[in-house]
């Protein structure tokens, strides 16, 4: 992925964990809470198999699209 999609992936990341903040539950694995942020990159992750900064250019939009879903799939279980 070039840099400048790298930043706009990563910005979205950054916004989903924003809005999702407050909406995982709690996890005996995490006393001192989640990390929202590192869960968002870890979705991406498991639905693409490689890191945001792996994905090819062509799936940008794609990767966008599903941090929406997920920040509105996120905050419609947990809350």
């Amino acid at each position: 992925m070039n840099e400048s999609n790298r930043k706009a992936v990563w910005k979205a990341i950054q916004t989903t964990g924003d809005l999702i903040k407050g909406a995982l539950p709690p996890s005996m694995k995490h006393p001192a809470g989640r990390n929202p942020y590192a869960h968002v990159a870890s979705c991406v992750k498991s639905k693409w198999g490689m890191s945001y900064k792996d994905i090819p250019d062509e799936e940008v939009v794609d990767v966008i699209d599903f941090l929406n879903y997920l920040s509105v799939a996120i905050n419609d279980a947990f809350q």
